[in-house]
């Protein structure tokens, strides 16, 4: 359990739980966060169990009754339902907060919070207050409600839910479908599918059904990845396709600009670009498509400002990516990067969003 100073005129004693991957909760007590450790994916039994009882040992240990017990957006993550359960338990006000708006204020820690800044989420999922799953987000903030969301990721189809997550090929389908024939869609995929299999998943995006929308940025690579034939359509653990194609990245091409429409990054024209070029240096289209996602929001983020630079925080797993957090940072603060960071780093992935959860509501 680490601890961080937190100075604060609230007198409530406020339990946040975190989200369902990297579970993890923290407390405010007295101008203090207890920071728990990263329990792992809670939907293995085993580690929610293991969260629930150490969670409790803490509450006892600490003479800890929460006030207020804040939980991700999500409606069935177990910390979420576990959030309910335990609000009614303690007579606690329930606060659900975007998993997003979390992982962003996780980074502000211990740094001079701003009048208005921009925080870019790049992320695997996060449930949307439009009901969508997001992932590539860009928001204006403030020590002022509400924050807006101004600009995002297109909005792209996982065949089947989050069977898109475990199968990429899934996503790359439902992309190529946009621009390309049937004919040609199953030449992209049929290294992974059978003729039987194709046409069961071309006739589920054709007829919508479940199918979910999403703009997520760990979506859109896992499907560059397997494109460029980096990884395969099997995830072996969370962030491969991913890490697979930074760790095949090299010099980009300069020669895609991005596409914005209605303050949206069109990720459709990265996969037209890239299946135009896909005779080229695979290793130069990866690291090409990991700066069309960074410029593409930096732009976004221009659309939306007249003071320069504006401060910008970034956040989410992805967030890590070497090519798109050093796009931002080479701007040598152009970009309104912070200079300072927390004595103790805040993940920037979910092991984070408990922290972040606590920080937000402790700014309004």
């Amino acid at each position: 359990m680490q601890i961080f100073e937190y100075p604060s005129k609230i007198s409530q004693q406020i339990l946040a739980l975190g989200p369902e991957s990297n579970g993890n909760f923290s407390i405010f007590k007295k101008g203090k966060i207890y920071f728990s450790e990263d329990f792992g994916d809670l939907l293995v039994d085993a580690n929610f169990n293991r969260f629930k009882k150490e969670l409790n040992l803490f509450l006892k240990k600490e003479q800890i009754k929460p006030d207020v017990i804040l939980t991700d957006l999500h409606p069935l993550y177990k910390a979420t339902l576990l959030g309910e359960k335990l609000g009614k338990k303690f007579k606690a006000q329930h606060i659900q907060i975007q998993h997003h708006i979390a992982h962003i204020y996780s980074q502000i820690f211990n740094l001079q919070i701003p009048n208005s800044f921009f925080g870019i989420a790049l992320d695997g999922t996060g449930y949307g207050l439009d009901g969508k799953i997001w992932g590539g987000e860009v928001f204006k903030m403030s020590n002022k409600i509400p924050i807006e969301r101004v600009g995002h990721l297109e909005d792209q189809v996982m065949i089947g839910g989050d069977l898109a997550i475990q199968e990429p090929a899934r996503m790359l389908l439902s992309i190529l479908a946009k621009f390309l024939s049937k004919k040609e869609v199953y030449a992209r995929v049929k290294k992974y599918y059978s003729q039987q299999e194709f046409e069961v998943l071309y006739n589920q995006l054709q007829q919508n059904f479940n199918c979910v929308e999403t703009s997520s940025t760990g979506r859109i690579l896992d499907a560059v990845s397997l494109l460029l034939g980096f990884c395969t359509n099997e995830r072996n653990y969370k962030h491969e396709p991913i890490e697979l194609l930074e760790k095949n990245s090299n010099k980009p091409y300069l020669n895609l600009k991005p596409v914005i429409l209605n303050n949206i990054l069109m990720t459709t024209p990265l996969f037209e670009y890239l299946i135009k070029n896909i005779h080229k240096d695979k290793k130069r289209l990866a690291a090409t498509a990991q700066l069309y996602i960074a410029q593409g929001l930096d732009e976004i983020i221009k659309l939306q400002t007249k003071f320069h630079p504006p401060q910008i925080f970034l956040s989410g797993g992805i967030a890590n990516n070497k090519i798109i957090s050093e796009y931002f940072t080479s701007k040598k603060n152009k970009a309104g990067i912070p200079s300072g960071t927390p004595a103790v780093q805040i993940p920037r992935g979910d092991a984070g969003v408990s922290f972040g959860q606590i920080v937000y509501y402790l700014s309004f």
